[in-house]
């Protein structure tokens, strides 16, 4: 049994690699001879490897934030800097953009079947495990950026919430935070549950765990962020500066309404009313859940995380692999999901043919085809959301947890546990 459950594993990192080999041919296909005639927006091959390489000092192996300006937060910038240095030291000086996306694809791979692991430990149940072997945003951005590294980190932290570690989860959350922002989501759900998670402690207590959990965040994100912080402040804020000074993207809300004359703002009418927006949205998520999910409350963040989507001024494609894994973990059932990636697909060749038509490619798409597809996955996304407060969650949440050492775990794991 345990032998079946060792091939059962393998099988499904065996679809990953697969999985993620489909995502760098896809990404790949276009780089022989460069970027020609716009088929980077045409066929859908765009990477953020391609420009970094040469545009952020990747090539000439110059440090993100010290030497060369970086517009992601410093664990990301660390990680192009290994890519890059790891792509020079194999490849010397023929070493070039389809090598750097090349180690880009392979440690976003690497994420990719870490997570599998973790989800596999911890008992996700078999057709879960598979959604995300066969995961199409794996295939569309595995080669695209280095968001996967945030998802790692929030993922690991939502399940370590899961086993009870509050402040192993705050402090992973934390590290989330100093690769991409999104994470920091969580953070106020681990508070609140060491706060009034099914406590019967005093007061004191409480405030201890919950300040326990705050400074193992902010030291987290504190340890790796202060010594760039203090040794080169300006290109270090160039991310926060950007994120506040960016106007949108083509697939936000914000951006449609523009489009087609419903709302115009200003960039800073448009950051606060979508606070406004998300703060009270998010608010109602946790008051409507707070029932249901008042002793795990970390199985509200996919929810938080889908309305900030929906809500913020940008959404990137590659934000739909940011909900995806959390999705897996926590959607009480997988139609809506399904139907996310339906209209995350359609969204992403939408904006990239968008992107085409304004070059002036034969293959173009419009506005309206954006809105349609953005249409399709908000409401998707809207759907989940309710799911999660009306719907108990999927009873895996409810198991013990697993680490499948005896083969009644693996049985019981693969046989009970229904999507």
């Amino acid at each position: 049994m345990a032998a079946r459950v060792n091939r059962e594993f393998l099988r499904l990192l065996a679809v990953l690699l697969l999985t993620c080999a489909a995502g760098w041919f896809f990404k790949s296909h276009c780089m022989a001879g460069g970027w020609t005639d716009l088929e980077q927006y045409t066929t859908g091959c765009y990477s953020d490897a391609v420009p970094f390489w040469g545009g952020r000092g990747v090539a000439a192996g110059e440090a993100p934030y010290f030497q060369a300006r970086m517009e992601y937060p410093v664990l990301t910038g660390a990680l192009i800097w290994a890519e890059g240095g790891a792509a020079r030291l194999v490849f010397g000086g023929s070493a070039g953009a389809i090598h750097f996306l090349g180690f880009v694809t392979l440690a976003n791979t690497a994420l990719a079947a870490l997570l599998l692991y973790l989800f596999w430990c911890e008992g996700l149940d078999r057709r879960r495990l598979w959604a995300w072997a066969a995961a199409p945003p794996l295939i569309l951005y595995v080669g695209h950026n280095w968001d996967m590294l945030a998802v790692g980190f929030a993922a690991g932290a939502m399940l370590l919430a899961r086993r009870g570690a509050l402040a192993r989860a705050a402090a992973v959350a934390g590290l989330g935070v100093a690769a991409k922002l999104f994470p920091i989501l969580l953070l106020p759900l681990l508070g609140l549950q060491a706060l009034f998670g099914g406590t019967r402690s005093g007061w004191g207590a409480r405030l201890l765990r919950a300040s326990a959990l705050a400074a193992a965040a902010v030291g987290a994100w504190a340890l790796v962020n202060l010594p760039v912080a203090l040794a080169a402040p300006e290109n270090w804020s160039e991310f926060y500066r950007f994120s506040g000074a960016r106007s949108g993207t083509a697939a936000s809300a914000w951006e449609i309404f523009t489009a087609f004359g419903w709302w115009r703002t200003t960039i800073p009418e448009r950051n606060l009313l979508a606070a406004m927006i998300f703060l009270t949205g998010a608010s109602a998520i946790v008051a409507l859940g707070w029932r249901r999910h008042r002793e795990r409350l970390w199985v509200l963040f996919p929810p938080v995380l889908a309305w900030f989507m929906l809500t913020n001024k940008v959404y990137s494609p590659q934000f739909d692999l940011w909900l995806y894994p959390l999705l897996l973990l926590t959607a009480p059932r997988l139609w809506p999901v399904a139907l996310f990636l339906v209209g995350g697909i359609w969204a992403y060749f939408a904006e990239f043919w968008w992107f085409a038509g304004i070059e002036g490619a034969a293959l173009a798409a419009s506005h309206a085809d954006i809105a349609l597809a953005a249409l399709l996955r908000g409401g998707a996304m809207l759907w989940l959301i309710a799911d999660a407060l009306r719907l108990p969650p999927p009873q895996w949440l409810s198991f013990p947890r697993q680490r499948l050492q005896s083969a009644q775990t693996a049985e019981r794991v693969d046989v009970t546990a229904p999507a």
